[in-house]
């Protein structure tokens, strides 16, 4: 199964495909989306949309996996934010992927096994399950990956529970 993980963002949005054969994952790509801090946010919005479109298009990934919104103190931040995982989920809806989504909280639970891992906690694991030589970089890149195994796991517990 290829996992499309996304930690969303208007300014940077990460993004990972990782494969999961059995209990092994195994990266295939990953990285970030970068819109133009000069561009309007539909033109912000519309480069999310037309990147992640192609990246779909490209690697076919069987599900998606997307970070939920933590609301911190600026509200600005977080409607923008909220407008950018709206065009992802709707990407993703639109390209038939079945979509899941994952809080911080259960990200880091799913991969550190504790929900108040710190960012470096984190990106160590997702080096060590991924097998990657270093550390997992820019962070919005890392945390798709974390958000790809969290799916990769959460998921395999779910289908066991049905």
């Amino acid at each position: 199964m290829l996992i499309l993980g996304i930690d969303p963002g208007l300014a940077i949005v990460g993004y990972s495909l990782v494969e999961k054969k059995g209990n092994r994952f195994s990266v295939c790509d990953y990285g970030v989306i970068r819109t133009p801090a000069e561009a309007t946010n539909c033109q912000r919005l519309m480069t999310i949309f037309e990147e992640l479109s192609n990246l779909i298009a490209t690697y076919q990934p069987d599900e998606m996996a997307v970070e939920e919104l933590f609301f911190n103190k600026n509200v600005k931040t977080a409607i923008e934010v909220g407008q950018a995982r709206g065009v992802i989920l709707l990407t993703g809806a639109q390209a038939g992927l079945r979509v899941a989504e994952y809080t911080p909280l259960q990200v880091k639970q799913a991969v550190v096994g504790y929900g108040r891992a710190s960012k470096e906690q984190v990106q160590q694991m997702v080096k060590a399950l991924l097998n990657l030589s270093s550390l997992p970089k820019p962070d919005d890149a890392a945390d798709a990956l974390a958000v790809a195994i969290c799916h990769g796991n959460s998921r395999t517990v779910i289908s066991k529970l049905k």
